[in-house]
């Protein structure tokens, strides 16, 4: 591998054993690197990594993907392993990690990674002039204001989607297998060139705002501006023109609002009415609060408003003129804002009434950072031996740490631990995904797989049911099987 290069892409992609990115975990992980020009730098990666007996994997995603257990086990390294191979060879200097729905997906699973695994789960995506990007946005923005040169897909409903592998076939770029992770990422790469020579002045645009401080200055100036995110509606291309009302109080971003919609809707609520409506609803055609957090470190898809053509007003299916009109409503509500910080206190205190996951430390990577004495505890475990570990143990004052760190030995290194360390790690497998009879995590896999077997789109996947049911069994305590 080529190693060291400054200004570099680093495309990557992954598949897992599910969606949640603090329960569920990486079973393939492929990256290519490639210069600022988006030519390849050296070999790609292609590492399966091994999958560890206290985690299930939801069988859709295997379905989805064809990668069953027993391959990540046959082919696999440990996460400790991979670790090291991505400190040293992968997160070099200045490179930037960049990918399809990474920022929101692939990025996550990461920093749950490294957390578990007693890595900074932060510093790859910063230090030493690395950073990140996500295509999705770009094309999510290019498809509303720069569409010209590229094909774009509709749904069988008529409706614009942004799948990758629908962007790739009708642009004749090759995307042989479609959630692999290796034929994604030279997917993605491909994609990043066709936008770049269709668009290079919206291209370079979106990828020099790529930077926190640059969307923050665009986004403080007061003026409207164009912002695309998954957020939005289909029928408005997922763009929208929106302003920023307040600073967001959890993170480094703001509160925006959407200019489709005229404020007279919403500026007379209470602050409790207007909680009721940021509340996430399932019923797709309730009506919803126009209001997002736009956050500057997650590479989100802005640019002034001075781009919005003509056409692309259509395609968004809104006018500078409404816009203005929106606008001078909003500005004239004077209390708005105040009751939108309201509402976020109120939403922030019904969050904490729900049931906090306090046993699984593997679930807590948000509950706090560690302090200055446990960061640097972190660099004596990764660099102990086995046998070392149980000492190093209590040397955390995070008892988030003192939780992880023998599970981490028996993930990483099983074949060392004692008969007392195995047994402790036998209970809390048990413990996790056997109690609870028929509510418990194992009963719910079997039954997901026996549902599965009987859906007819998966009838020609029979033989990766079998293999999800055998692997069910392998981990199934003796007393526990039938």
């Amino acid at each position: 591998m080529l190693v060291g290069m400054a200004a570099s892409f680093f495309f990557y992609d992954l598949e897992t054993t599910g969606v949640r990115s603090r329960e569920c975990r990486i079973m393939q992980f492929a990256g290519q690197r490639t210069d600022m020009d988006l030519q390849p730098i050296g070999e790609p990666y292609n590492i399966f990594l091994k999958l560890t007996p206290d985690v299930l994997p939801d069988p859709e995603a295997v379905l989805l993907t064809g990668i069953t257990p027993q391959m990540t086990l046959a082919d696999g390294i440990t996460e400790a392993e991979f670790l090291k191979i991505f400190e040293s060879e992968i997160a070099t200097p200045d490179t930037v990690f960049i990918g399809y729905n990474t920022v929101r997906f692939d990025d996550e699973f990461i920093r749950c990674l490294r957390y578990r695994n007693f890595y900074d789960p932060y510093d790859w995506q910063w230090k030493d002039g690395r950073s990140r990007w996500d295509l999705l946005d770009v094309v999510r923005m290019t498809r509303a204001l720069r569409p010209e040169g590229i094909e774009w897909p509709f749904n069988e409903d008529g409706a614009p989607t942004n799948r990758l592998e629908l962007i790739t076939r009708l642009n004749g770029l090759d995307h042989q297998h479609a959630h692999d992770a290796l034929n994604d990422v030279l997917a993605s790469i491909a994609l990043a060139q066709l936008i770049r020579d269709k668009q290079p002045k919206l291209y370079d645009f979106l990828l020099q705002h790529r930077d926190k401080r640059k969307v923050a200055k665009l986004v403080n100036s007061g003026e409207p501006f164009v912002y695309s995110s998954g957020k939005y509606a289909t029928e408005f291309e997922k763009t929208a023109v929106v302003v920023k009302l307040a600073d967001s109080q959890r993170n480094q971003g703001a509160l925006v609002y959407d200019l489709h919609f005229d404020p007279d809707e919403y500026t007379s609520l209470s602050p409790q009415q207007l909680a009721k409506i940021w509340r996430w609803q399932k019923d797709e055609k309730a009506k919803k609060l126009p209001v997002k957090t736009l956050q500057f470190n997650r590479c989100p898809a802005v640019a002034p408003l001075g781009v919005l053509d003509e056409a692309s007003q259509k395609r968004i299916k809104l006018d500078l003129k409404t816009c203005q009109a929106h606008l001078t409503k909003l500005r004239a509500a004077k209390d708005f804002s105040a009751k939108l910080l309201e509402a976020v206190k109120i939403l922030e205190a019904d969050r904490k009434q729900l049931p906090a996951d306090l046993q699984e430390a593997e679930l807590q990577l948000y509950d706090g950072f560690l302090d200055d004495h446990d960061a640097a505890h972190l660099v004596k475990v990764r660099n102990a031996e086995p046998a070392e570990l149980a000492s190093i143990r209590d040397g955390f004052h995070d008892k988030r740490m003192q939780q992880l760190l023998p599970r981490y030995k028996a993930r990483n290194f099983p074949e060392t631990l004692s008969d007392e360390e195995r047994q402790e790690w036998e209970q809390y497998i048990r413990d996790k995904l056997f109690t609870g009879g028929q509510q418990s995590q194992l009963a719910q896999y079997f039954a997901s797989l026996a549902a599965c077997a009987q859906d007819q789109k998966y009838a020609d996947k029979q033989f990766l049911l079998e293999e999800l049911q055998l692997y069910g069994q392998s981990i199934m305590p003796a007393d526990l099987e039938a």
